[in-house]
């Protein structure tokens, strides 16, 4: 695919069309601070482009986003509200302002998509302010029911649609194939720019001074049981070709400057020759990027692959290790041929290549009784020591374990038998301890004692002071062999107990990314 000249961006600015049923657009806020492009109401804006006026509210740039939402809609003109929905912060915002809308403005069309609408559809479509839900990709879902909305015609048979009869019943339309990615309409990066200077998205990183957040591709092609992609992508995947890829990120660093790349897809590596293909475009470029991966899959990669990769400027990937115990990675239904062994192998063989593997783990799975739950806990503290025996420079991110609706599944039945349910009703949500479990802070499992959580913390607060983080820009090297000579007695004889001494030292230095959900 050749590469679209600079003007083919801006000239979107000259076809867009007028309608005076407008669209808003709204991304609730879903960090503090380093804000990233919001890309998934951007793609949604793209798919409208030239058939429907619309604006985007960003939470994350808004002191109060209802106050813009409200002036937008008390002129009149504004006939549709289009919300994307993550777990945990979002929520804070999506909630109260749909329920708002709905009450001053119930002729609003209100329409929600994202993972959390998807997997919580029943609480959502129940909560009478949601009126229609996009049940995965909205490229073409989102404006078919403009469409179909606008021509009053039936809307029953659009795919990736959840909606609700008039008797209450709700109803999931049929999945529609994942579209070809080249083919979808370009992102409207300048348009998003008059609401929002794109340079307010591209925040100071461990990769770069002017980070840029990208989705190449949708979905992942395996079924872990644990994974809330799972239910809206069903093992299905298609991405951009390298060359799409290449095209944007090289229009974002020609016009805003940026120097790195985050890419924020659920699995960016499953192509080894679109991986080769962009790494080959990227040469000389000068830009650091990161991405999310599978172990396995990249093991399969050559030696040849992985140092092309290095030189075209990646420097860090995510990897899901979950745990270190070939019976609970058969439990999560992890697919694949991902063992404990190839785990440690991994992280030994990116050393030659100086990639920096940040390898998550899931603890607090369930089990049959107490005793081999805190087994499989001791285990995984134990092998997360191995790794970083073997490779120092490995970051682990540790969650505790948070069940998903992945219906069907063997690991969902087993929760739910084992007394766990999800909240009832929308409002549920905005309590603090289900925010912190959307972040898998928070296990709320029944099979979880409060000593069993605070072991897994603390192993946590010691394991992070003895190997403070990379990514933290700001960490200077003598807090960090400050924070390594106070700890290394915990970490060396296991005594995790009560660590107060490092918690205060990393309440003022430290901060650990959560790339799976930061800044989305």
């Amino acid at each position: 695919m050749a590469i679209l000249p600079n003007h083919f961006y801006q000239n979107q600015l000259d076809t867009h069309t007028p309608n005076m049923n407008k669209v808003i657009l709204f991304n609730p806020r879903s960090a503090n601070a380093k804000h990233r492009i919001p890309n998934t109401i951007l793609q949604v804006g793209a798919s409208i482009y030239e058939h429907y006026e619309f604006v985007f509210v960003d939470g994350n740039k808004e002191r109060d986003p209802w106050e813009k939402i409200n002036a937008y809609l008390a002129t009149g003109d504004f006939k549709y509200f289009g919300c994307t929905v993550m777990p945990g912060p979002q929520l804070q915002q999506a909630i109260p302002i749909t329920r708002l809308i709905k009450q001053q403005y119930p002729h609003v069309v209100t329409v929600w998509g994202g993972y959390f609408a998807s997997n919580q559809y029943k609480v959502v479509m129940d909560s009478t302010y949601v009126d229609f839900i996009v049940d995965g990709p909205g490229d073409k879902a989102f404006p078919a029911l403009l469409n179909a909305l606008e021509q009053k015609q039936p809307y029953e048979f659009i795919q990736n649609l959840i909606w609700k009869t008039p008797e209450g019943v709700i109803i999931k339309n049929s999945k529609e194939a994942l579209l070809d990615q080249d083919a979808l309409p370009v992102l409207p990066y300048d348009y998003l720019h008059q609401f929002y200077p794109l340079e307010g998205y591209l925040p100071r990183t461990h990769l770069g001074q002017r980070t840029f957040a990208y989705h190449s591709s949708m979905g992942c092609p395996f079924k872990c049981s644990f994974c809330a992609v799972v239910p809206i992508y069903e093992a299905r995947w298609r991405g951009k070709s390298a060359e799409t890829i290449f095209r944007d990120v090289m229009y974002v660093k020609e016009k805003w400057q940026a120097d790195a790349v985050e890419f924020h897809d659920n699995n960016f590596f499953v192509s080894e020759k679109r991986v080769r293909t962009f790494s080959e475009l990227m040469l000389g470029q000068g830009m650091q990027w990161w991405g999310e991966a599978r172990i396995d899959t990249m093991d399969s990669f050559s030696d040849d692959t992985l140092a092309l990769m290095r030189a075209s400027g990646c420097t860090m990937i995510f990897y899901g290790a979950e745990t270190g115990n070939d019976t609970i990675l058969k439990q999560m239904d992890k697919g694949g041929k991902q063992t404990g062994a190839q785990i440690l192998r991994f992280a030994e063989r990116l050393r030659q290549f100086n990639i920096v593997p940040e390898y998550s783990f899931v603890l607090g799975m369930p089990a049959d009784t107490p005793e081999q739950v805190w087994a499989q806990i001791e285990d995984d503290i134990t092998f997360i020591k191995k790794v970083k025996q073997i490779n120092p420079d490995t970051e682990i991110i540790i969650y505790i374990y948070s069940p998903v609706p992945t219906e069907g599944s063997d690991l969902y039945q087993r929760i739910q038998e084992a007394g766990f349910k999800f909240p009832e009703t929308l409002e549920d949500w905005l309590s603090p301890q289900w925010e912190k479990f959307d972040l898998r802070r928070n296990p709320l499992t029944p099979w979880l004692t409060p000593a069993m959580v605070d072991r897994i913390r603390q192993f946590e607060t010691v394991l992070n002071a003895y190997y403070p983080t990379s990514s933290d820009i700001k960490l200077t090297s003598v807090q960090r062999k400050t924070m390594r000579l106070l700890s290394g007695w915990r970490y060396k004889s296991g005594i995790y107990h009560f660590p107060y001494e490092l918690k205060a030292l990393q309440k003022f230095w430290l901060r650990y990314r959560q790339p799976e959900w930061e800044g989305f």
